[in-house]
């Protein structure tokens, strides 16, 4: 099994009338992109997590990234860094949700990106998304089994909330 990966933000708008660039419109696009190739290095990812799950009214998805996830094709995941992570508050089918989710914190969690093991993103509104990456040597953060492995997907209380997540890392 290879990867290869392009992990994009973009943003485009358009606004109309009278600008500090003298015409009628002004359309600005900001891009960023990362490109990775097969493998455990910098630039490299080889492992891929990407799903639709569902978090239960007032629970926590917490998700194992040492050994208990497994990708598309059935092969177990261990993490040992994460280079993206990429959540939508909302289902494929266009759904609404109703409730907001919160990523981090929990038992052993998984915290490079944020801090510490007590930070946290959130609230994530229904219909939000929230994006991170870095495909440096050191990426997101290092995963280590038992200790900081677990990423929390917390939902508020009111309703059962679907949401869709990919994560992008290497295995060494």
């Amino acid at each position: 099994m290879t990867l290869s990966a392009k992990i994009t933000t973009t943003v485009t708008a358009t606004q109309t009338g009278t600008n500090a660039f003298g015409g009628p419109g002004f359309t600005p696009s900001l891009n960023g992109t990362i490109n990775t190739t097969d493998g455990t290095a910098a630039g490299q990812a080889d492992l891929m997590f990407m799903e639709e799950r569902v978090v239960g009214d007032g629970a926590n998805d917490d998700l194992d990234l040492a050994g208990a996830l497994s990708d598309a094709l059935g092969v177990t995941l261990t993490y040992i860094t994460i280079v993206s992570i990429t959540i939508v508050n909302a289902p494929i089918s266009g759904a609404a949700n109703t409730t907001d989710l919160t990523i981090g914190a929990g038992t052993n969690p998984f915290f490079g990106f944020l801090g510490s093991a007590t930070d946290t993103v959130g609230p994530l509104k229904p219909g939000a998304s929230f994006q991170i990456a870095s495909s440096d040597a050191a990426g997101l953060g290092t995963v280590t089994a038992a200790t900081a492995d677990i990423l929390r997907i917390a939902n508020s209380a009111g309703a059962a909330a679907t949401y869709q997540i990919c994560i992008v890392g290497r295995s060494a």
